[in-house]
């Protein structure tokens, strides 16, 4: 009960109706907050080898317990019927089908315990948990043979101690004992502070039986797993390096035998390599990566192949100048599949071992709701064809399918959900930086029933980061600002991934920086377009997007009203305080706080505070620790202090990825981001 009465308690401040209380006497025709509850979406597909079903995770949301929910069910690609195949009060995800395609490993977490791996016996539907974990398994693989699965499982460990504790008399009630940390890197967002202990492989019998551990030592060995061909060794990625907490970014692929344990890198250069991709016939291994010399803010992420011993590493994607997200080999062994961003369009492509792109599919989308981010999984089958999560801008993902020609939609999620409603248009809008002429991706969204004759207020929409990408996909926040009569631009600012390398790295150790320039040209093509009333102008994003809210706040008075959401405002608190100290720093400005804080300054939006006089909401997840809750905390002091209007909004128990993810939040806070600019619409 505290989240809905502390979150509905921050909405009646600025006068909105929580979610739960909205009452409608008729079905709406235009997106509302409740409806959040009744969207679903399609996720991590798996293909059948022999391509004669699919298995996806199939999410939805339950109004009762305000949490989304997740089965699994299976698809015929050929006639697109669908069955539920584990689907129960549980929490059921990442399928995974033995090579022979009889059976499906899954994964179960239920609230009375801890998630465990199950395996389906197809034929009979009979289902049965395969071992007692007593920890998350992270990636799971299974052996080419059937037999076993290659999981990544933390092995606990001490915290460290610094004096033996007081002997306790019996039966007293002590305080808890102090606790001591000593590792760099302690506590990840959404997971808040980390069990002590390091991540590695184990293998269990497909059949059941105790799991058995095949890497030691104080370093994390982390997934995708993949298996060698004759089934005697099991691939990773890890960084063992003395040192490698303080160097995240490095690691390499390395081999266990399955039968001794025996250890060997294969890869040993100086960057991420990742993601190890074993070829059909086993001669060649793929994995993602790059070279990290230069210790830039952004890289694009190629594909690679090298010999099964490691040796002959060469890029296929060198002369792409896009970043790949994933890979999978075809089963002829002469092409990889690959999904990356182009233009904010998420493709698939066949790339041969030539390093020919062939163009197969494109309009992959995410499990991202809130706000348009690009995203998308696949699943590539013994036949060729390939299957995806694909959404449009009015549609979350559902499933599709392609195979050697155009593809088809496998499910329609959401017909129900949004028969009869009008949902806001979202248009390309053309757009040329003022700065340098360079062309900006951005789209407009309309209001439902949107009439040309009219002027409407404008909310411009800045995405997180700041290396990421919006795209022509469907968000509900951004639905939401529309039914209530907003036009909607959001954009893809220099920085954004998607355009080339060069594009991204223009912020490269000098954000936030011209990206500015490009956002206030996006709002000129809109006012400029004849849609957008430039005396009701406001402005609103998260975490990179609430970053640059801050600054621009800070620079301009075109906009009537602010809301920053879970933003970074003082950069050194930032990335003191931050869940990956050890990335930030170095990468995004090369110099540690104190050997540069008047750079640190200069970039804090806290440094141009003096200037502000908009009236500007803060907005944090009460558990962020990406953008930690301190950072929205100072803004928000710092704006009291100088008189100009604010709100603090915590969203309560959220982390910073999971702000948006409780239906009840995520309606509840763009509820109260219109109410605040509503209270400045004239």
């Amino acid at each position: 009960m505290r989240s809905f009465s502390l979150l509905f308690a921050a909405c009646a401040v600025l006068s909105v109706t929580p979610v739960a209380a909205q009452v409608a006497e008729a079905p709406s025709r235009v997106f509302t907050p409740r409806d959040l509850f009744g969207l679903e979406y399609a996720s991590d597909p798996q293909f059948r080898p022999d391509g004669g079903a699919i298995a996806y995770v199939r999410v939805s949301n339950d109004i009762m317990t305000d949490r989304g929910k997740r089965s699994i069910w299976l698809v015929d690609p050929k006639s697109g019927a669908q069955t539920p195949l584990v689907s129960d009060d549980r929490s059921n995800s990442r399928p995974r089908w033995s090579p022979d395609g009889q059976r499906l490993a899954y994964v179960v977490s239920a609230p009375d315990g801890g998630p465990q791996i199950h395996v389906r016996w197809i034929a009979s539907g009979r289902s049965a948990q395969v071992a007692t974990l007593e920890q998350a398994p992270g990636d799971l693989a299974w052996s080419p043979d059937g037999k076993s699965l290659a999981i990544t499982m933390l092995t606990p460990d001490e915290l460290a101690k610094l004096a033996a504790p007081m002997a306790r008399p019996e039966g007293a009630k002590w305080a808890a004992p102090l606790r001591v940390e000593s590792r760099v890197t302690w506590r990840a967002d959404g997971d808040g502070e980390l069990k002590p202990g390091f991540s590695h492989v184990f293998v269990v019998s497909a059949d059941g039986g105790a799991p058995r551990q095949l890497t030691f030592g104080r370093f994390d060995d982390n997934g995708p797993l993949t298996w060698s061909r004759d089934g005697r060794h099991v691939l990773f990625a890890a960084n063992r390096n003395k040192g490698w907490e303080r160097d995240p970014n490095e690691s390499e692929i390395w081999q266990v035998g399955v039968a001794d344990g025996a250890l060997s890198p294969l890869t040993t250069r100086v960057g991420p390599d990742v993601a190890p991709e074993v070829s059909p016939d086993g001669r060649l291994i793929a994995y993602l990566g790059y070279d990290d010399a230069a210790r830039r803010s952004y890289e694009n992420a190629q594909l690679y192949v090298m010999d099964r011993d490691g040796k002959n590493a060469r890029s296929l994607t060198a002369n792409l100048d896009r970043s790949i997200d994933a890979a999978q080999w075809s089963r002829d062994g002469r092409g990889l599949v690959v999904s990356y961003d182009d233009h904010a369009v998420k493709k698939l492509a066949r790339i041969g071992l030539d390093g020919r792109i062939t163009p197969m599919a494109e309009g992959l989308t995410g499990s991202a709701l809130d706000r348009p981010y690009t995203g998308g999984a696949f699943s590539v089958s013994d036949t060729g064809a390939v299957a995806f999560t694909q959404g449009t801008t009015e549609r979350p993902s559902d499933l599709a399918v392609t195979a050697g020609g155009g593809s088809r939609k496998m499910t329609a999620l959401n017909a129900d959900l949004f028969t009869g409603k009008t949902l806001g248009k979202v248009e390309k809008l053309p757009v040329t930086s003022a700065y340098d002429g360079k062309a900006i991706d951005a789209w407009i969204v309309l209001p439902p029933n949107f009439d040309p004759a009219k002027k409407y207020p404008l909310i411009l929409e800045i995405h997180g980061g700041p290396f990421s990408a919006y795209g022509p996909v469907f968000s509900t926040d951004n639905q939401l600002y529309a039914a209530a009569g907003y036009v909607v631009v959001y954009s893809n600012p220099r920085g954004s991934t998607g355009y080339g390398q060069a594009f991204a790295n223009e912020i490269d150790k000098k954000y936030p920086d011209h990206d500015y320039d490009d956002l206030m040209s996006v709002v000129d093509a809109a006012v400029a377009k004849g849609v957008a009333d430039p005396q009701r102008l406001y402005v609103t994003g998260g975490s990179g997007g609430g970053a640059l809210t801050a600054w621009i706040v800070g620079k301009t008075y075109r906009f009537k009203a602010a809301a920053t959401q879970k933003p970074v405002i003082n950069w050194v608190s930032q990335v003191l305080t931050v869940d990956g100290a050890a990335f930030m720093a170095s990468y995004w400005f090369g110099k540690m706080p104190w050997e540069d804080p008047q750079g640190y300054w200069a970039r804090s939006p806290l440094a141009l505070v003096g200037n502000v006089k908009t009236p500007t909401l803060v907005v944090v997840g009460e558990k962020d620790l990406r953008t930690p809750v301190g950072e929205s905390e100072q803004y928000y002091q710092a704006l009291q202090l100088r008189g100009v209007p604010t709100a603090l909004v915590k969203v309560p128990d959220a982390s910073h990825g999971g702000i948006a993810i409780r239906p009840s939040q995520s309606g509840a806070k763009t509820q109260a981001i219109l109410a605040w600019f509503e209270r400045y619409k004239n």
